[in-house]
């Protein structure tokens, strides 16, 4: 319609029509899918002058017209409705187009889309319709247009294309003498060209028309050009400062919309972008700031406060306001001496102003204050290696902390820094990465070495593959470019205790730390590790625990030698406060010979071992290799419930090797006895039961006492049921329950009793083994041993099941199934669960069969009991 009114079906013409047909189009497509009443329509087309039948006319054109164009136009109520894409329809894509160029904030975009808008129009809209409704329509749209026009002509300005516009904008001057921003675009393309006189000339014409013409003065933005032309400052003189923007950028989007909503607040808005050095908080806030600069009208200032800047010290505040100043076009001499003057002048000058202010590299919230406008209409964005609490706690500045890169934009990063016409080794890209750990600063360092060396991914990989000398392949031979110098500008600057903590924290086993733990390297603990955290060298992951980055960890490690004396002390934490929690869980266990920790504040003990799991391995594996030998074995036995509880077989297997190892060692022969037996359950569970059997006659071999004896009985009696040999489990049980009443220990009675029984159900001995099992719950129930109880329970279950009382079965197992849960004893419950569902099953209950089988394999998976996993999956498969 921006033309004569044509239609294209399949890129092919169609013929339309007379011109009141093509106006029933017109008429319904400016207002498509939506209803249009026949009123509407026949005044649109007809106005005044309608013609005899003009319902019967009307219908005969949409009949024609729908045949013409294939489309829909339906009668809704009581009107027509045109049903079509809108963007197929140029008016409204050139509308469109036209709202998207108000919102966009970058100049780039917004040129290409009035390129695109303007490039739909072919003439006069509706070329050969003439009626008042088209004729008002026609001179909307070309307002829209003209609109369009000026918003392109002010991108070109913005952009510095003013030479090629002259002869565009002096054709537009005179075709509307007295449109003011036509007049001011004119004046500042021709002071732009170097033609200040003509410029001026331009302005007095348009003055003296207003007043002729219009009896009125030109307004103030009109007003404004003319004082800038007058005084040789154009609105290109407003500052421009920011520094290019990043050549690659990737993700960031939650952070790029925290700042959005920051720059969008009514009053002052102040946002802090904090991070690790090398995180990429300066090329976020440049990307940001460039795509938004059209939001600041009045300018843009930036200034490096060279906070943790490695040439000096940082750049004292009227420094940087002097700096300020001279953006803002004072004369030196006018300056002031005192600070607080300055800061007066600097905020009187952009009171008012739509401006940014980007304040980078910050050391502290003393280093900016004095530099903060005093006005709603700025948007400033500080970034700092701190976290500056102070400017949210005096300003309600909006904190924006930066991670590290995900997967994804870590790979996008590295190949944009590559580029497109380079082949990436996959498999080798993947491995750098993960040495990298979504650090940009590392990844633009990798990038840079194997484009300006030539290097293969593969190579690179193999340097950074060795953690002792990573850093040192981190390094593209500048200071802004080697990780470890830009780390060391972080921690120069820490105070010695902090620092002293840092170090320490590089070389402790594990993968994060909490208060308590860090109490044992340091005293007050809290207040160094806020320090860190702030410093962004350390992270607040969860409450109360703190994780450092990879490549932090190696620079705070790098250069000297770990203290093994504070070390050790951090063990000694970790191993007193898992025993505490092993007591907890397995009160009846055998007390181990170790001196409790002062004023141990104990907490939840299974959510504590499963928060600290991975640093206990990591510890008891730190302590194996400083021959610290006490320590691991006594680390392995104060582990040991937890992993037979949680199902932790292969963890518990490679604790109990390391234990055995310390064992020889140290010479002693009981502590090898029980290493061989902890061994032999953990081969057992595992279902390695000829390695099991060996460890368990070793343990026995090795065993003094009768107490070490019974407890190998037992476990050994299990190995021999996964061999199939439940005679020979009867009797090593029978062995057990022997020892237990020769030493009269109850609750071991109680478990051998329940053995006992267990392994004559196996053989179908049920009378005998039910009373086995009545015993031990009897016994298990007096002495309080919740565990027992559970384990008797469901052998009693399991005896019920097998002599066909399958709801004393179902009771005996859900009794079990609600202690071990309590006890968060996942291992076993995963077994009862099993055991459960084959009774629903053989109660022909398959819905509940297929529910408790189903909870039963997901935590066999969980557990990694793969062959259990697989053998209940089958189970499953039957009941469909």
């Amino acid at each position: 319609m921006l033309g004569e009114v044509t239609a294209l079906v399949d890129d092919r013409a169609v013929y339309l029509g007379h011109a009141r047909q093509r106006c029933v189009l017109a008429a319904l497509l400016m207002d498509a899918n939506r209803v249009v009443s026949s009123d509407q329509l026949m005044d649109r087309v007809w106005a005044d002058d309608l013609p005899p039948r003009a319902h019967r006319t009307l219908a005969s054109y949409l009949s024609r017209l729908r045949q013409a164009l294939g489309v829909s136009i339906e009668w809704r109520y009581n009107g027509y409705q045109l049903s079509a894409d809108p963007a197929g329809i140029d008016a409204h894509r050139f509308r469109e187009l036209a709202a998207k160029i108000q919102a966009e904030r970058d100049d780039a975009r917004a040129l290409t889309l009035a390129d695109e808008a303007l490039g739909l129009w072919r003439g006069v809209p509706f070329t050969g319709l003439d009626t008042p409704w088209i004729n008002e329509i026609r001179h909307a749209l070309e307002k829209d247009k003209f609109a369009v026009e000026l918003d392109r002509t002010d991108l070109l300005l913005r952009s510095g294309q003013h030479a090629g516009l002259l002869t565009e904008l002096c054709a537009r001057s005179e075709a509307h003498p007295l449109d003011e921003r036509v007049a001011g675009q004119y004046m500042l393309a021709l002071y732009r060209s170097g033609r200040q006189a003509e410029a001026l000339d331009s302005y007095q014409r348009i003055r003296r028309r207003l007043r002729d013409e219009l009896g009125t003065d030109p307004g103030a933005a009109l007003r404004k050009v003319h004082q800038q032309v007058l005084s040789g400052t154009t609105v290109d003189s407003a500052p421009r400062q920011l520094p290019a923007p990043p050549p690659v950028f990737t993700g960031r989007q939650a952070a790029l919309a925290e700042l959005d909503k920051v720059a969008a607040k009514d009053t002052m808005a102040i946002a802090t972008v904090s991070g690790l050095g090398g995180v990429g908080k300066t090329w976020l806030v440049l990307h940001w700031a460039h795509h938004n600069a059209r939001r600041f009208a009045d300018g843009h200032l930036y200034v490096n406060l060279r906070g943790f800047d490695p040439a000096g010290e940082p750049l004292r505040p009227e420094i940087a306001l002097r700096g300020l100043l001279d953006a803002l076009g004072v004369d030196p001499a006018a300056v002031p001496l005192d600070l607080d003057a300055q800061t007066g002048l600097y905020r009187t000058l952009i009171s008012g102003k739509r401006m940014l202010l980007v304040l980078d590299n910050a050391r502290d919230t003393e280093q900016v204050l004095p530099l903060l406008p005093g006005t709603s209409t700025c948007t400033v964005i500080v970034t700092s290696r701190h976290q500056l609490a102070g400017l949210y706690a005096s300003h309600g500045a909006v904190p924006v902390r930066l991670d590290t890169l995900a997967g994804a934009e870590a790979t996008q990063m590295l190949t944009a820094h590559l580029g497109s016409d380079v082949t990436i080794d996959s498999d080798a890209a993947t491995e750098l990465l993960s040495y990298c750990a979504g650090l940009p600063l590392a990844i633009s360092i990798v990038a840079a070495r194997a484009t300006l060396s030539d290097l293969p991914l593969a190579a690179l990989a193999k340097e950074l593959h060795d953690a002792a000398t990573r850093l040192d392949a981190l390094d593209a031979g500048e200071l802004s470019v080697n990780l470890r110098a830009v780390f060391s500008w972080s921690t120069k600057a820490l105070d010695p205790a902090v620092g002293k903590l840092f170090r320490l924290l590089g070389h402790a086993p594990g993968v994060d730390i909490t208060v308590p733990a860090a109490g044992a390297l340091t005293e007050k603990p809290q207040a160094l590790l806020n320090k860190l955290d702030k410093a962004h060298l350390i992270q607040r992951h969860q409450p109360g625990r703190y994780r450092m980055h990879d490549l932090v960890r190696l620079h705070a490690a790098d250069g000297a030698p770990p203290d093994l004396a504070a070390l050790h002390k951090l063990a000694e934490f970790y191993l007193h406060t898992a025993y505490a929690c092993d007591r907890l869980l397995a009160p009846h266990r055998t007390p181990m010979n170790l001196k409790p920790a002062a004023a141990l504040d104990m907490p939840d003990p299974m959510a504590w071992f499963e928060a600290e799991h991975r640093n206990l391995m990591a510890v008891l594996q730190f302590a194996a290799i400083h021959g610290w030998h006490e320590l691991v074995w006594q680390l392995a036995w104060s582990l040991s419930t937890f992993h037979r509880m949680r199902g932790h077989d292969t963890e518990s297997l490679a604790a109990w090797q390391a234990a055995a190892d310390a064992a020889e060692h140290l010479d002693d022969l009981p502590k090898q006895s029980v290493a061989r037996r902890f061994l032999g359950a953990a081969y057992t569970r595992l279902g390695r039961s000829a390695e099991a059997v060996r460890h368990l006659e070793q343990s026995l071999a090795l065993a003094e006492e009768d107490l070490f004896k019974m407890h190998t009985y037992r476990i050994l009696a299990w190995a021999w049921e996964q061999v199939g040999d439940d005679q020979r489990s009867l009797d090593t049980a029978e062995a057990a329950l022997a020892l237990a009443e020769q030493l009269d220990e109850a609750v071991w009675k109680a478990d051998a009793e329940n053995l006992v029984g267990w392994y004559c159900a196996r053989l179908g001995r049920h009378d005998r083994a039910r009373a086995h099992c009545q015993d031990a719950l009897a016994l298990c129930r007096r002495l309080i041993d919740h565990e027992g109880t559970a384990a008797t329970l469901d052998s009693l279950g399991f005896i019920a099941h097998n002599t066909g009382q399958y709801a004393e079965a179902v009771s005996h197992f859900e009794g079990a199934l609600a202690i071990v849960r309590d006890l968060g004893y996942s291992s076993s419950e995963a077994e009862m669960l099993d055991r459960l569902g084959a009774t629903h099953a053989a109660m022909g209950q398959p819905a509940q069969a297929r529910r408790t089988w189903q909870q039963a394999m997901d935590l066999y998976q969980s557990q990694h009991r793969t062959r259990e996993a697989a053998r209940v999956g089958s189970l499953l498969s039957t009941l469909d």
